[in-house]
């Protein structure tokens, strides 16, 4: 069942365009990690013998979309998140390559808001020739117990950086939601547009094919699992709720859909 709250108008390999009442919302493919199940965790913080039933593998590993979110209002182009540029490994990066197949110019992104500066989320604010890669931001929203990373690759864009808290406002549509655990400052964005509300929420959860129905399950880097934990239940009681919707950087690619509760699970259901 969808519920209409997102209208798909264009898409490509690498790009979803969608109209989200009086806001466009577009997902960008940059690319994908695979990491061994051992990462995840049970309650208590040990890895399984086995990957829980039900998670799915792709040549024994998990699987993990990395995607951004680019929310364009009236006079504004918010980028939530940036993805590897080329700072990881080979099969990300490819956020430019999205942005081009969408007929986005990087110039005319007006904000950067990261949910936390983990490699994947952050190093694609530098272009892999070492140019800025969004030239035309006139902030980089971080939260504020993250900014430290703003060195080295990253020094000449601190002049950029606005170090948020719980409930900044990034724009009248799109407010700062703390959601610390899988970092110590991961923070959610709730967009708020004509018809509903759409919660970007980074990596609230890795593996979608299992920590929908079993949110207890954590992720070996989460740097408080117990926190983490907690978030990812607080959120996803949320956003179960008519008229809202998740984006998630690692749901499977375009990674945008409605969160419904079932008993003491949840489900996913994609937009059509």
């Amino acid at each position: 069942m969808d519920h209409g709250l997102m209208k798909l108008v264009d898409s490509g390999s690498n790009f979803a365009r969608y109209q989200f009442g009086d806001l466009g919302v577009v997902a960008l493919r940059d690319g994908y990690v695979d990491m061994p199940p051992t990462r995840l965790r049970r309650e208590g913080g040990a890895a399984f013998d086995k990957p829980p039933a039900g998670t799915h593998l792709v040549e024994g590993q998990l699987r993990l979309s990395v995607n951004a979110f680019l929310v364009i209002e009236p006079r504004r182009s918010i980028l939530i998140d940036t993805g590897a540029s080329n700072a990881w490994l080979p099969t990300m990066g490819g956020l430019y390559d999205s942005l081009k197949e969408a007929g986005i110019e990087r110039e005319s992104i007006t904000d950067v808001a990261l949910t936390h500066t983990h490699e994947d989320h952050v190093s694609g604010l530098i272009a892999p020739d070492g140019s800025n890669a969004f030239p035309g931001a006139k902030q980089i929203v971080v939260p504020k117990e993250e900014i430290r990373v703003f060195k080295g690759r990253l020094a000449g864009l601190r002049d950029q950086v606005t170090p948020i808290s719980d409930g900044f406002r990034v724009s009248d549509r799109v407010t700062a939601v703390t959601a610390s655990g899988h970092s110590p400052g991961h923070t959610a964005y709730a967009i708020v547009s004509s018809v509903g509300t759409l919660v970007a929420w980074g990596d609230i959860i890795h593996v979608p094919s299992l920590q929908f129905g079993r949110p207890e399950i954590t992720w070996e880097f989460d740097s408080d699992q117990p926190k983490a934990r907690e978030a990812r239940l607080t959120l996803l009681n949320q956003v179960a709720q008519p008229n809202c919707l998740v984006a998630g950087a690692h749901l499977d690619f375009p990674g945008i859909g409605y969160v419904h509760k079932r008993g003491e699970s949840f489900e996913f259901e994609p937009v059509g």
